[in-house]
């Protein structure tokens, strides 16, 4: 995720347990950074809520982004879904983001009760980066267009919606052991280079390596590592 990764790189995950101000550096940090890593996107949903045990949230693909031609992508756990909105459709969702931009909006807003965060950004016109807390189910008043697009794009479905086979995949790797057993490394990248920084490397010949937040346990030599394969969506860098 967008705000995981920078947050990581940054030496500041623990501003998630403190209160609006630290919000408020996150949203800094990470201004701008998801038009540089999409760059044809025009909305970016992520949502930054815990994985499940085991899991690596920095390896889970967007829950939705919407490209300007009007392609989309719908992210899960592990795979990714594209579709296309049919003209309409995205005159439509254009006029909801517009009613969004007539809220007193920020880099960081509340949408609801609770400590769930999300990150949405809209390019069209000034480009919005927000970081988004709360439960977007029970909003404020002030906030209700933009609570229900968030859970809008959240739940997405659309008949146009296939699986998507991505080209390329973001590769990280750490040192660590999962419960229990580890498969050997078989794959020709070496796996060291890819411990401090993800590699971008070709889906093709990956085989039945598990993708998304859901990780590999790697033995090589006399250490051992968590692998994840992170899909990429067009011209994305990790």
């Amino acid at each position: 995720m967008i705000v995981d990764r920078i947050v990581a790189r940054s030496g500041c995950r623990r501003f998630f347990r403190r209160g609006p101000a630290a919000l408020v550096a996150i949203a800094v940090l990470f201004a701008g950074a998801a038009a540089a890593e999409i760059p044809n996107a025009a909305v970016i949903l992520e949502v930054l809520v815990p994985t499940l045990p085991g899991e690596v949230a920095l390896a889970a693909p967007p829950r939705f982004v919407l490209m300007e031609d009007g392609t989309l992508y719908v992210g899960g756990t592990r795979d990714v879904a594209m579709g296309r909105l049919e003209p309409p459709e995205l005159k439509d969702l254009e006029r909801r983001i517009a009613d969004v931009r007539k809220l007193p909006l920020t880099g960081v807003m509340t949408v609801g009760p609770g400590n769930e965060r999300r990150h949405l950004f809209l390019k069209k016109g000034r480009p919005l980066d927000m970081v988004l807390s709360g439960d977007p189910a029970d909003p404020p008043a002030s906030v209700r267009a933009l609570a229900a697009l968030v859970t809008d794009l959240a739940r997405f479905q659309h008949p146009s919606l296939r699986p998507y086979e991505p080209a390329s995949f973001a590769m990280r790797a750490k040192e660590g052991a999962l419960p229990g057993g580890c498969r050997p490394w078989t794959l020709p990248e070496r796996l060291a280079e890819s411990v401090f920084t993800p590699r971008i490397v070709p889906a093709k010949g990956h085989g039945d390596w598990p993708t998304g937040a859901v990780p590999a346990s790697v033995c090589l030599d006399d250490k051992r590592y968590v692998v994840t394969f992170r899909p990429l969506l067009p011209g994305e860098r990790p």
